[in-house]
């Protein structure tokens, strides 16, 4: 597994070229500048790996486009130290941005061949979530709740109101909502029942899937 200097100077540019696009979290870019996303891909696409786009994995999945990894993780406003749900480990590309800005993550992936490789990969980069899971992503983690943050990766045709209640006061779930196009949405829990809604634009994500394979 090589990261060579080669690998940071594309980085570099990447993370130039999501900064022209808008993002604006120094945390958040300094974080992409560190991960090797070409390790997180089939060898095959080593060459586009720093390219903002999304690109084919395992089980029909994607990586998604860094550009969408920042803006989603920018909304979610991380900070040290935070308890953060992801929904769709994927890759575990995602996994490890919020890694690498100090939070403390439980993730849970429903694809049972992306839970074994991201389980055996991410550790081997040294990025050790608190709890990785194979499960239902609809249905979160109840018993690790609550979270000060929760991050999907993945289409949803409707918000899972289990997430919802898996929140701190306080805390952000940021989730793309729709079915062939979603609009990312940031619900913020106000109180035991009150949540505020906020929308963020188009996007394209592959669905979130019910139950296990």
């Amino acid at each position: 597994m090589k990261d060579t200097p080669k690998h940071q100077g594309l980085r570099n540019q990447l993370v130039e070229i999501v900064a022209l696009k808008g993002i604006k979290s120094k945390k958040v870019l300094e974080a992409l500048a560190k991960i090797p996303r070409h390790l997180f891909m089939d060898s095959a696409l080593e060459s586009h790996a720093y390219e903002d786009k999304a690109f084919p994995i395992a089980s029909n999945q994607t990586i998604s486009q860094p550009y969408t990894v920042a803006f989603q993780t920018e909304l979610l406003q991380v900070k040290t130290n935070d308890k953060i749900l992801e929904v769709g480990t994927g890759s575990g590309y995602q996994t490890a941005v919020l890694l690498e800005l100090g939070a403390k993550v439980y993730t849970i992936e429903r694809q049972n061949e992306l839970f074994k490789i991201a389980k055996r990969f991410l550790p081997k980069l040294g990025y050790r979530p608190k709890y990785m899971s194979f499960g239902d992503g609809y249905i979160g983690l109840p018993e690790y709740a609550p979270f000060n943050g929760i991050l999907v990766t993945a289409g949803a045709p409707f918000v899972p109101k289990a997430l919802l209640t898996q929140l701190t006061i306080g805390g952000k779930l940021v989730i793309p909502v729709g079915e062939k196009v979603q609009i990312m949405t940031v619900y913020t829990r106000k109180g035991e029942k009150e949540f505020s809604k906020k929308e963020y634009g188009e996007f394209r994500f592959v669905p979130l899937l019910k139950d296990k394979e």
